[in-house]
């Protein structure tokens, strides 16, 4: 198969499809894949659609010429393209009923994508209405093709431009009366199979509306409209699909007329459009009456669209409050699914009424929002017969979490105080089952965080009650009025007197084996990280828990909070009992780990999370470290010190042991960054043997996390004259694989943290010793990585290489008063680079970068500016304007020379 011909590409299709053979199979396609890249591939594609001769070739050549017209555009001579065009329109024009949706919907697209690239087809809707309207079984493929065209005008695959959608926009706003015209023609049509119509010209309908296409005057009382309306108000009598493709088209047009409100076209009509959603109250019981859940969803999306879209009349207008009515009508139905539905809602009507800060307001959406809450109250009951705990991650599960964010967003408007006194009214009823009560702590815990500390009315009964509960309690009652603990942490503090009985009470739950472990673990962290000086006198007990934490049954990560608080404790205490019991926290990680060294077992047999994981214990001991933070002077040895010192030779030893492994890499460096950034400059016994240790694993493996370890000592040390010479000598070690990895096919794309770590750590030497990097010979090599690395595009890379790029050209300011010798460095770096900096970030912003890298971008020109004066950034910009493309493939123009110059006036201003 060294050549390309139709009998050749049938043979691997069908080798592909219809083959048993796995390997011949996988052969296949990758030679039909390779043969998609070809320049063959177009005229082969456009005969096999002509001979049709089996199902799987169709599709195959409908995809091919989809994606080529999509990615390859640019291939084609001009001239070949209205030959395309027309060849394209006639395989649409010979699809039948029997032709399969796929091929279908890859034709359609492919006509839209022509549509949209060939800037000489002046009137695509007008031609294509014209050529197929007349033939009845062209009908559907049309209705397809106007589908799918607005739909693709924001194709990140075609890439349009702004000047190219503007007109494409325009030829469909000007080709919109005459698209209306023929989508009502077509369903008022009785010679055609009027469900697969319907639902084409609805969704095609829908389509249109997105783009705001129609004329404001129009798109009320059209038939189409009209017809969505007719078969909402009808769920018995109409279909599943044909349902939900009116209810989009209904959301279309709500959300079409919403975005333009204060439009007088707009406000004239509302009032109807608010009445006609209103009458689908009835169908909607309809659905909830025959238990069609998803025609229930489809009215709860309707009702929601509403509101949504209309949110400044509701909040505004007392009449508008209706749809929130509806909405909640649907909070109310048995099935939480269709209540998640609303969520969004809720979430933005409670962001509005916190921007405004207008208590009358707010006070206006009480009732709503207590119904709400009572109506999540009843959702997040367990069944009846449920024993145990709900298992993490199956629906219901995620249910709850989001209710649980949803009320912490929505009690403000109600109040904490009020939302809590609401829950506990509910415990006090008589009869009231374990789920009921279990769902009403639930509701609690989520708003107990903002209740005043002063709160003595309800928390200390409802505390007293947690703290008296039988073991007999459902298991689901005691863990949720554990997490009520737990949340209720900033109160305790304020009634320290309760303190000791709820340590007593959690001390309990952790040392049980039924689920409540992990729940009490949490709350204990939440009391020490709030109840700090408090808990002092408490840290010999602490101590022990950090000592038995693997007797416990809660997950490491559990744990890791766990001596996260205990540390947060640790900080509290004197200088003289700090230094024993923090050493003590930590040996219980350290010893276990060099255990693990000493044990033998190769880097292979490690199973991760296990207890033979390295980084179940170096995720520990960074816990412990990080958040072990005394208020220590600079003339005092920090107590981190001597552990770290003592520490070193261990993880020394995991570098190496482990040194493969990134993931053990990654933690163990995490751990040096903060061990490094709590005792600071003290740690200066370590820098030496540190940076010989990384610069030699960095060469050998790669890891971009030693680069990161080499930031933070730059950091802490360069600013010290005695390790300059020994930082720039590890630059200098890091620089050669650096530039070997990056200079590999696809090395930028395939290695975005190594570009973000090396120019995050080229940026430390520029801050913290710019002058000896800029008279070093590394800052050109480094540079010119810059150059190429710019037009990389991931987020955290790029802005890596923009920022090392803004703290260069900082320097090189004449306002720079810190550091002036580097300024004439700077200048002739810039002089000598600046024109090549100006192409690669203009040609990066037009054809790599997201729209939003592109502020770097222009910080990054407007400090070249500063530094090279606007008489030398005027010829840099002209030579990378003047390399752009004035037109494209599809012959539109791409820039106009009006938006060129404007753009170069604003860069140059």
């Amino acid at each position: 198969m060294d050549t390309y011909s139709v009998d050749i590409v049938y043979q691997a299709i069908s080798a592909l499809f219809q083959g048993n053979n796995p390997k011949e199979q996988e052969k296949a396609n990758k030679w039909l894949q390779e043969f998609q890249k070809s320049i063959y591939s177009w005229t082969i594609a456009d005969e096999l659609l002509h001979q049709k001769r089996d199902l799987h070739a169709n599709y195959f050549a409908a995809q091919t010429m989809r994606n080529k017209i999509q990615n390859s555009f640019s291939e084609l001579p001009p001239h070949t393209h209205e030959s395309l065009r027309d060849s394209l329109i006639t395989h649409i024009g010979q699809i039948d009923e029997q032709t399969d949706n796929v091929i279908v919907t890859q034709l359609s697209l492919a006509v839209a994508d022509l549509a949209l690239l060939m800037a000489t087809w002046q009137e695509p809707i007008s031609d294509l209405l014209k050529a197929l309207s007349p033939h009845p079984a062209a009908i559907w493929p049309l209705l397809e093709v106007l589908k799918v065209l607005p739909e693709e005008i924001d194709s990140r695959f075609l890439r349009l431009g702004a000047n190219r959608r503007e007109q494409v926009h325009k030829q469909l706003d000007a080709s919109a009366d005459c698209v209306l015209e023929f989508l009502c023609m077509c369903v008022q049509r009785e010679d055609l199979d009027q469900q697969r119509i319907w639902n084409a010209s609805l969704r095609t309908y829908s389509a249109w509306l997105v783009i705001h296409a129609f004329p404001l005057s129009h798109i009320c009382d059209n038939a189409l409209s009209q017809l969505a309306f007719r078969l909402l108000s009808q769920p018995a009598e109409t279909t599943g699909k044909l349902h939900d493709n009116a209810s989009e088209c209904v959301c279309a047009l709500l959300s079409c007329m919403g975005s333009r409100s204060g439009n007088p076209d707009v406000e004239s009509q509302v009032p109807r459009l608010f009445d006609a959603v209103c009458q689908l109250e009835s169908a909607y019981h309809l659905s909830v009456a025959h238990e069609d859940t998803d025609k229930t969803i489809n009215y709860c999306g309707i009702f929601t669209t509403l509101c949504d879209s209309f949110a400044f009349d509701i909040l505004e207008q007392q009449h508008a409050m209706k749809g929130l009515d509806l909405v909640l009508l649907c909070v109310g139905h048995f099935d939480y699914e269709v209540a998640e539905i609303t969520f969004h809602l809720w979430y933005k009507l409670s962001e509005d009424l916190f921007q405004r800060y207008d208590d009358k307001l707010t006070a206006r959406f009480r009732p709503h929002i207590e119904r709400l809450i009572s109506a999540l109250y009843r959702h997040a009951q367990m069944e009846t017969d449920h024993d145990g705990l709900i298992e993490e991650n199956n629906n219901f599960y995620d249910f709850r979490r989001k209710v649980s964010d949803l009320l912490k967003d929505v009690a403000f408007i109600v109040g904490s105080n009020a939302c809590f006194k609401q829950m506990y009214i509910i415990l006090q009823a008589p009869n009231t089952t374990w789920e009921s009560t279990e769902a009403a702590l639930f509701v609690m815990q989520n708003v107990a965080k903002n209740i005043l500390p002063e709160e003595n009315e309800v928390i200390p009964k409802v505390v007293e009650a947690i703290l008296s509960m039988s073991d007999q309690t459902h298991i689901a009652v005691r863990y949720t009025s554990i997490m009520l603990i737990g949340e209720l942490c900033e109160w305790i503090e304020n009634h320290s007197n309760l303190l000791e009985a709820v340590l007593n009470f959690l001390l309990f739950a952790l040392q049980q084996k039924n689920g409540l472990a992990p729940a009490a673990a949490i709350a204990l962290t939440s009391i020490c990280s709030a109840c700090r000086q408090n808990m002092v006198c408490h840290i010999s007990g602490l101590v022990e828990i950090a000592r038995s934490l693997d007797s416990f049954q809660i997950n490491n990560d559990v744990a890791i909070g766990l001596l996260k608080g205990i540390s947060l404790i640790l900080t509290k205490l004197p200088r003289e009992q700090l230094q024993p019991a923090l050493r003590e926290i930590v040996s219980f990680q350290l010893q276990p780990l060099a255990q693990l060294l000493e044990s033998g077992q190769s880097a292979s047999q490690v199973e991760k999370g296990e207890r033979n994981d390295p980084v179940y214990w170096i995720d520990r001991a960074c816990a412990i470290i990080r958040h072990t933070n005394p208020d220590v002077p600079d003339s005092v040895e920090h107590p981190t010190v001597a552990i770290l010192n003592d520490a070193w030779p261990l993880i020394s030893r995991v570098l190496d042991k482990y040194q493969s492994d990134l993931r053990i890499m990654e933690r163990t460096c995490r751990l040096l960054r903060y061990a490094l950034r709590m005792v600071r400059k003290q740690a200066v016994l370590l820098v030496e043997p540190l940076i010989k240790q990384i610069v030699v694993l960095y060469a050998l493996q790669h890891h971009s996390c030693f680069l990161y370890v080499g930031s933070i000592l730059v950091d802490e040390f360069a600013k010290s004259n005695t390790c300059i010479a020994g930082l720039l000598e590890m630059l200098q070690a890091f620089i050669e694989p650096t530039f070997g990895l990056l200079q590999l096919e696809n090395g930028l794309r395939n290695n975005p943290d190594t570009v973000d770590d090396f120019f995050r750590l080229a940026s430390r030497y520029l801050d913290c010793c710019p002058l000896q990097l800029l008279q070093s010979s590394l800052i050109t090599p480094i540079f010119q990585c810059a150059l190429i690395a710019c037009s990389l595009d991931h987020r955290e890379a790029n802005s890596s290489v923009m920022k090392f790029f803004i703290n260069l050209l900082t320097w090189g300011r004449s306002s720079n008063h810190r550091h002036t010798e580097c300024r004439p460095l700077v200048v002739e770096l810039a002089t000598q680079h600046g024109s090549a900096l100006v192409m690669n970030l203009i040609q990066a912003s037009v054809f790599q970068l997201h729209s939003y890298m592109l502020a770097d971008v222009a910080e990054v020109l407007s400090e070249l500016k500063h530094v090279v004066g606007t008489a030398q950034m005027e010829p840099f910009l002209a030579h990378a304007l003047d390399a752009l493309p004035k037109k494209n493939s599809g012959g539109y123009v791409t820039a106009t020379q009006q938006q060129l110059e404007e753009f170069s006036t604003t860069v140059l201003r």
